[in-house]
């Protein structure tokens, strides 16, 4: 058998603009799946599309098992996460060869087709490579990392990241000059925040401009607004909204000191939170010991083409 495991992601900047082709920049995080993966004669029909789809593939049937530290549907690229490890633990068992740029590659397209055309290749490739990845001009761009303190807040709403594109994009379409100087503004925040990296506080100041901007693009919810409130008010240099919104995640950038403060102040605005910092690994190989991550949730799953 092989374990692979594979990290989520946040967006620092960007999010909705870069589908404008506008930048943006996101970053791996240590919350990680964990995948491992078995020859067997028999196997039973998948109950994950996105496994189902990692097998069917590449042409090989086997087992697997799950353990995630990545809560679904939050917007921290979780089925990303499963997809690039299933893949990595399928080609380690199966002695396929893929290289890392196979995986990612062929994660997004598993992506694509069960998210109907509507995948992101940021999600995957954060996720194969890890660190922090700037997306520009349709290309995607790995930068030296840093060491930012984050603290996540899951407002544990529900939210369909399809929707909330589809939404911005109608809202586009029919007020193209209210809603394009506001991808401009979002575009000009990513941008500064590169070069100001060092410099926590503005670079806190920028989070709370681009939260700001895509409340005016409607995708906003009282859940986040209620945790970055939050976060602000325990000590946090920024907060704001990561990924498509309407509900799922937050991030707050920390002082190192005040984590645990600004964590805290989630817990009692009604969210549940994560401190982490950035992942630089990306996919990698795990021990077969049988005891891979700590919290989080499993599943023991059969699967074949």
């Amino acid at each position: 058998m092989a374990t692979w495991s594979a990290p989520g992601k946040v967006f620092l900047f960007g999010e909705h603009a870069v589908v404008f082709g506008k930048s943006g920049l996101a970053m791996a995080i240590k919350p990680r799946v964990y995948v491992t993966v078995r020859k067997v004669r028999n196997p039973a029909k998948v109950n994950s599309p996105y496994i189902e789809g990692c097998f069917e593939e590449l042409g090989v049937t086997g087992s697997v098992y799950i353990h995630s530290q990545l809560p679904s549907s939050s917007g921290l690229g979780s089925s990303a996460a499963v997809t690039v490890a299933t893949l990595c633990a399928i080609n380690d068992e199966f002695g396929l060869g893929l290289t890392r740029s196979d995986i990612a590659s062929t994660a997004f397209n598993i992506e694509k087709k069960v998210q109907k055309g509507r995948a992101s290749p940021t999600d995957t490739f954060v996720s194969t490579y890890g660190g922090l990845v700037l997306i520009k001009d349709g290309k995607r761009r790995r930068l030296p990392p840093e060491n930012f303190n984050i603290v996540i807040g899951n407002t544990m709403v529900s939210h369909k990241t399809s929707e909330l594109v589809a939404m911005v994009g109608e809202f586009r379409a029919n007020n193209p000059l209210v809603v394009d100087p506001i991808l401009d503004a979002i575009e000009a925040v990513t941008s500064r925040s590169m070069h100001n990296f060092q410099n926590l506080k503005l670079l806190g100041r920028y989070m709370d401009i681009n939260n700001a901007l895509l409340e005016a693009l409607g995708v906003g919810h009282p859940a986040l607004s209620r945790l970055i409130t939050a976060s602000r008010a325990a000590g946090a240099y920024g907060a704001k909204i990561t990924g498509a919104g309407g509900g799922g995640c937050m991030i707050a950038l920390c002082p190192k000191r005040s984590k645990s403060k600004v964590a805290g102040a989630i817990e009692a605005a009604e969210g549940k939170a994560i401190i982490t910092t950035m992942d630089t690994e990306g996919a990698r190989k795990e021990e077969d010991n049988g005891n891979n991550g700590s919290n989080g949730r499993s599943d023991y799953i059969k699967t074949g083409r």
